[in-house]
């Protein structure tokens, strides 16, 4: 196979490479763009250059198997994603209403990938070539694999697997896996004997013997009528995430049972450096005509890491890349950067060098990377583990070169960068650096709330941290002579959060003058902490009863923190109402929201 061509989309381009039959058809809920961002093109190319030979199905016609067959039965099987994100996120807003737009389609147009597509797209191959092979992946299969609530349902769903009748299912990052289970098809391993890969799970008879020791089991019926019985089985899943402790974990569905090996082994920095040494095109498939709106972020931005050991709990991080954070060699990175100075449309920026936490490059501790990540323990909150290193030397050192490549104007850092992780850093170095040459006029972070126990039931650091990175950006700006600000990321309605809460973010708002424009409402997805406190309204780590907005509270929560709108007016009044804050409403400067009457005077 050609691999400095894009992977093949159609039985033309097949031929034209030089390939009969695949080995493997790659079927994808996104649009194929051949850029080490999406999940698909990765996967992709890491078959290929182990020799398989791929071809790409990109949001291929589900309401028929006649497109399912436009390469034929593959030698191997098939690979089956709904995207980079979770089909039915990709088709409803938080409040369930239906989205105009897919950023991964080429116009940005919706509607060219199913709901639940990773079940949709599995019944189609099915219908098309019956038993051949089906190894679902990507995050939507990923952080279903056991039985998950489902927002759009309001209900307990089933393990995906399950539901979509694939053999094998990968999950989290999953170029590893993948490998293995090629090689093993390769040697005409049938796929139902597929059974002590790491970082797969699979259905299996009961009474199966597994090939990893059982660390944790549940019932589906049981969890799908008991909430407490459902968060104490999410948190014995969260526990076994760690691919140093994690155990197998079972969960039953009458005489058959999902079984969850152990996280695979995460790649080593050669080996991650390989992945992203492929050779990508970067760009759409140049069959399609219009542009694909995921590419402009990350057409010019580079990932230098991937796990988080942030542990926000309204983040799939953990369950999906894990708390073990491994990065990409300093070499790896700046060949990239000079890559891009050459490549078409490069205008001197690059928008980023970054990853699901910008500033993390290595573990925790070095406790964490021989023993595996803490049980019961954070490494930042509620206060940072004695055993915290911190250390941005190395980062640092990557932005100073990067910026000093021919070619490049500006480097900036876009992705999210933990404050607090940054502030336990003693050295202010890389915290002047980032200000006087990273940040592109405005510096994006998630502090997400002010009030206490809603920062806690998040996992999030305390306000009084927020405010002292403020103070200290502040500061930094000045020292460099610039003048930027801080957009910070706020999120409404998440469990814990009552409607004085709501209104404590409100005035901390007015105290600082932001008017944020845009603001997230918590959106349980599954796979997080916080969508189980949302379904049972109970802390699955504390096992203890949390508040749960309900929609009529979420509407004033969300107007509290956009109290300046007109439209929010009749809500922000009847919140302040609730809350014994009448003296909030009237036409004083301490006032959030004006009185409906013109003529009433505030109550002294």
């Amino acid at each position: 196979m050609n691999t400095f061509l894009p992977l093949p989309m159609t039985a033309d381009e097949l031929r034209e490479q030089g390939i009969a039959t695949p080995d493997f058809v790659l079927v994808t809920g996104d649009a194929y763009v051949d850029h080490p961002s999406f999940g698909a093109a990765v996967i992709g190319r890491v078959l290929a250059a182990a020799g398989y030979r791929v071809a790409v199905l990109a949001q291929p016609n589900f309401r028929s198997a006649e497109d399912f067959r436009r390469f034929g039965r593959p030698n191997l099987g098939f690979l089956v994603t709904a995207g980079n994100v979770d089909s039915m996120v990709a088709h409803y807003t938080a409040a369930k209403k239906l989205r105009t737009d897919d950023y991964y389609t080429p116009g940005g147009v919706a509607g060219a990938r199913p709901d639940r597509a990773t079940i949709v797209y599995c019944n189609r191959v099915r219908e098309a070539f019956g038993d051949v092979p089906i190894i679902i992946g990507g995050l939507e299969a990923s952080l279903r694999r056991f039985a998950h609530y489902d927002y759009w349902d309001n209900r307990i769903r089933r393990s995906i697997l399950v539901d979509s009748k694939a053999d094998l299912l990968v999950y989290g990052m999953g170029e590893r896996a993948t490998l293995e289970i090629a090689r093993l098809l390769e040697r005409g391993v049938p796929v139902k004997k597929i059974r002590g890969v790491r970082g797969t799970a699979y259905l299996a008879p009961a009474e199966d013997k597994l090939n990893f020791p059982l660390a944790a089991t549940g019932d589906f019926d049981v969890i799908k009528g008991d909430k407490r019985a459902f968060a104490s089985a999410f948190l014995a899943q969260y526990n076994e995430q760690d691919h140093v402790t994690g155990g197998a974990v079972t969960e039953v569905y009458g005489g058959r049972q999902v079984v969850q090996n152990p996280p695979a082994m995460p790649l080593s920095r050669a080996e991650l450096d390989a992945v992203y040494a492929h050779p990508y095109t970067r760009r759409p498939h140049p069959s399609y005509t219009q542009p694909i709106p995921a590419i402009t972020e990350v057409e010019f931005s580079v990932t230098h890491t991937r796990g988080c050991f942030g542990s926000c709990n309204f983040c799939a991080l953990t369950f999906h890349q894990g708390r073990q954070v491994v990065s990409r060699s300093e070499e790896s990175v700046l060949a990239e950067v000079r890559d891009l100075t050459g490549r078409e449309g490069f205008k001197g920026y690059i928008n980023d060098i970054g990853g699901p936490t910008a500033n993390f490059r290595h573990s925790a501790c070095s406790k964490q990377a021989k023993d595996g990540a803490c049980r019961n323990r954070r490494c930042l909150t509620p206060r940072p583990c004695p055993h915290l290193e911190v250390n941005h030397e190395e980062y640092l050192s990557i932005l100073r070169k990067a910026r000093k490549i021919d070619g490049v104007k500006r480097v900036f850092v876009r992705s999210g960068i933990r404050y607090d992780y940054l502030l336990h850093d003693r050295d202010k170095t890389f915290f002047d650096e980032l200000v006087a040459y990273h940040v592109s006029g405005q510096l994006k972070v998630a502090p997400e709330h002010v009030s206490s126990h809603v920062l806690s039931a998040m996992g999030k650091p305390s306000a009084e941290m927020y405010e002292r990175f403020a103070r200290k950006f502040v500061a930094a700006c000045g020292r460099a002579g610039r003048e930027q600000y801080l957009v910070p990321y706020l999120m409404s309605s998440h469990p814990g959060s009552r409607l004085q809460d709501a209104l404590e973010l409100s005035l901390f708002l007015r105290a600082n003058k932001l008017k944020p424009e845009q603001v997230q409402d918590f959106y349980p997805t599954p796979g997080t902490a916080s969508t189980v406190m949302y379904y049972t309204g109970i802390d699955p780590f504390s096992g203890k009863p949390i508040h749960i907005p309900d929609y009529a509270e979420r509407r004033m929560q969300r107007a509290l923190l956009q109290y300046f709108k007109p439209d929010n007016a009749d809500l922000v009044r009847t919140a302040l109402r609730k809350c014994g804050r009448e003296d909030l409403i009237g036409h004083g400067k301490e006032c959030l929201v004006r009185s409906k009457n013109p003529h009433r005077t505030r109550r002294m």
